[in-house]
């Protein structure tokens, strides 16, 4: 096995021009969601692909309906060497309003962070995701460089369409499924826990949206000729959306907790320790008191436990002034966040039937579908997070953690049902990075010992016994 020291050293010594390769990236102005700046998005990739070949990959531009996909190999040290897809997005959020950035959002510089001093990469995509892909493009380079293979054997997978839902991303998993297998796959798209604590994302919520539609007279009614006899569909629905849960905030929809299990306690005290009350993260959106599942901590709601949410609720009049009618229709929006074997298909059909139960003979309900993924876990005790786990630790001042994470990364969803692959998300992000908003950064030391950190990562799991 190579010694990663000249490695890391080689690492430390191309800092400069690792940098200028970023800034090379961020100055494409890849917006996906803008028709307007297609050619940006394809002149990224192309820039990608030669990165990738200046380092040895066999790497390709392939296009797709939309914006195109960058796909590379390269061989490990061995015939036998472990296989990874490395995952990342080139395209980039719109920078709108423009007036908020304190510099042009496609010039980035190296500067002084006003309030914490620190010395952070300005620019769109610094963060999201052009920083973090260009840490594992870095530590391949430095790898190929100071030991003259990689100790892997890497796939990368670049796509430009991921701040605009990915529309063309599942047509290539599936047309490519067999060049893109691989033992698993690492996806740099995630958080540090602090800036001093790197973390490991051992688990993602899945998520099932609804749209109900309640009916009840043929038409608005007076209130007042017709108040206190005929059904209001609004009273309907909030009604039955003010059953989903009991007085200690667990959700009563029939089978809902199918497949949830119980978080290991030693995980639970593991969180415990990273000190996140409720008081300190509600309080940042002026709130205090949990509203979830009592005797649950804050940690353990968001990253855990399922849910179920009224996102948007509307009917009558809801105009200037006053109009005194009965609505005829009543509207709402509801998601789930979904844990552990919690299955999208059944937690659909059996919400539908706690709805159909409660609605009046006399009135109707219609629902409208909004996707649904199933949530990934990987086993607390699997040697693959654990490898990473200790890989990353001997790079940052404090040990790494494991975390959830309470949204979905539908990439991830899409490589295990699609590809028969497990991922491991290792991302070096910080969550006042202001991704999707002005004055987007990237901490400098995130950059810096990110790249650092891929080699460990690279080096521990080549080391793993098979």
């Amino acid at each position: 096995m190579t010694d990663i020291a000249p490695v890391l050293a080689e690492a430390d010594a191309a800092l400069p021009s690792s940098l200028e390769t970023l800034f090379d990236l961020i100055r494409i102005k890849s917006i996906s969601t803008d028709p307007g700046y297609k050619q940006d998005c394809r002149a990224a990739a192309e820039f990608l692909v030669a990165q990738l070949k200046s380092i040895g990959f066999d790497a390709s531009v392939r296009d797709t309906s939309g914006h195109p996909m960058v796909v590379a190999h390269h061989d490990g040290a061995t015939a036998d060497a472990p296989h990874v897809l490395f995952y990342g997005h080139y395209d980039v959020q719109p920078v709108d309003p423009l007036n908020l950035w304190h510099d042009d959002p496609f010039t980035p510089s190296v500067k002084e962070h006003p309030e914490t001093g620190r010395k952070v990469i300005t620019g769109r995509g610094s963060a999201d995701d052009k920083g973090q892909l260009m840490t594992f493009v870095e530590a391949c380079r430095a790898y190929k460089k100071a030991a003259g293979s990689l100790p892997l054997k890497v796939t990368i997978l670049f796509e430009g369409e991921e701040e605009s839902g990915s529309p063309s991303l599942k047509p290539f998993l599936d047309a490519n499924a067999e060049e893109l297998k691989a033992d698993f796959a690492l996806v740099c798209d995630t958080n540090m826990w602090d800036a001093d604590t790197p973390a490991i994302s051992a688990g993602l919520r899945g998520l099932v949206g609804e749209e109900i539609t309640i009916t009840a007279a043929d038409r608005d009614l007076h209130s007042g000729y017709f108040g206190g006899a005929a059904a209001n569909p609004i009273h309907v629905l909030t009604t039955i959306l003010a059953a989903m849960r009991d007085e200690t905030g667990r959700i009563t929809i029939p089978d809902f907790y199918d497949g949830v299990e119980e978080t290991p306690s030693q995980i639970k005290q593991s969180w415990d320790k990273l000190g996140r009350t409720a008081e300190a993260f509600l309080g940042e959106v002026g709130l205090s008191k949990l509203a979830g599942e009592q005797d649950r901590s804050v940690l353990e709601l968001t990253w855990a436990r399922p849910t179920a949410e009224v996102n948007g609720i509307w009917g009558g009049y809801t105009g200037e002034g006053f109009k005194t009618v009965i609505a005829a229709e009543a509207h709402a929006k509801v998601s789930f966040r979904l844990v552990g074997e919690q299955d999208p298909a059944a937690i659909r059909r059996n919400f539908r039937a706690f709805v159909e139960a409660r609605v009046p003979e006399d009135c109707k309900v219609s629902f409208h579908e909004h996707g649904g993924s199933p949530a990934i876990q990987l086993p607390y005790d699997s040697p693959l997070l654990n490898t990473a786990k200790d890989a990353l630790t001997g790079e940052w001042p404090k040990p790494a953690v494991m975390i959830g994470m309470g949204g979905s990364i539908p990439i991830v969803g899409d490589f295990q049902k699609m590809l028969g692959m497990d991922s491991l998300l290792i991302g070096f992000g910080l969550a006042d990075d202001r991704i999707h908003s002005p004055n987007e950064k990237y901490e400098l030391t995130s950059f810096h010992k990110g790249i650092r950190s891929w080699i460990r990562v690279m080096d521990a799991l080549a080391r793993q016994p098979a």
